[in-house]
């Protein structure tokens, strides 16, 4: 990972559009630091989309698409994008999976939840999980005693031999069943809100992450970058990010926000 104030000059002109993860990217200990909702503001003003692609839940992510100075999101991991459009007040939900295929995911994450709290000690459900579409959010530091990196591989473990997906961000261990991710999701999301091929154009795209579930994303996009945070995954990372900010989560997201449009 080389430092993120070597971004090559040349190349600033051509980003179009910033991907961003959000807990503990945009975050700071939980929260959202004012620079962040700055950073994003600089970014549209300048002509660039801001698109935030997260594991958070569709809940939280109908607020996001609504209230934040963002164009869309990808949320749950990928299992759906949401694209608030303000000039006809109307809310595009788009999901992977048709709502009764999700209802039938939901008996089956029922019950990998009740093996995982019975075989890992100390998790939890993510106090978030009521707002969840598709996926099963298991807490393993947010607000539980932070986890060993064996419990958290244990979580992991139980999803995957049940036949599911399964993704571990910095606070959570998300898993569902479907194949999609947060790459795919995004995919679509360009073709069917922006009529552009994101393969097209990923050199165009800044990718901005912290966590082991951001690999597919650090591995697909030239101009990834991790917050200063990201060390602490090492080879946990399939793909590392090309780029590192020296401060972490959003303060480290403004950080490289300032060296692209500066």
């Amino acid at each position: 990972m080389k430092p993120i104030q070597s971004f090559q000059r040349e190349n600033k002109p051509g980003i179009r559009y910033v991907l961003t993860d959000i807990d503990d990217t945009l975050t700071v200990n939980g929260r959202l630091p004012a620079v962040v909702f700055a950073a994003m503001e600089r970014l549209q003003g300048a002509g660039i989309r801001v698109i935030p692609i997260t594991g958070r839940p569709a809940g939280w992510c109908d607020h996001i698409a609504r209230m934040w100075p963002v164009d869309g999101l990808v949320g749950e991991n990928g299992a759906f994008y949401f694209y608030y459009d303000r000039h006809g007040r109307k809310m595009i939900r788009r999901f992977w999976k048709p709502a009764e295929e999700r209802r039938t995911d939901r008996d089956r994450l029922d019950a990998i939840r009740e093996t995982v709290l019975a075989e890992v000690p100390g998790c939890g459900v993510s106090a978030d999980q009521a707002y969840r579409e598709a996926d099963l959010a298991i807490d393993f530091c947010e607000d539980v005693p932070a986890l060993p990196a064996p419990s958290v591989a244990a979580i992991k473990a139980i999803f995957e031999a049940a036949g599911a997906t399964a993704k571990i961000s910095s606070i959570h261990v998300n898993g569902w069943f479907g194949a999609y991710d947060k790459l795919s999701m995004s995919r679509l999301m360009f073709k069917e809100v922006f009529d552009v091929d994101l393969d097209a154009v990923r050199d165009r795209v800044i990718f901005c992450g912290d966590s082991p579930n951001d690999s597919p994303m650090f591995g697909f996009f030239p101009h990834s970058v991790g917050v200063a945070n990201v060390r602490v995954f090492g080879t946990q990372l399939e793909a590392p990010p090309t780029w590192v900010t020296r401060a972490e989560g959003g303060f480290g997201f403004a950080e490289m926000v300032k060296i692209l449009l500066d």
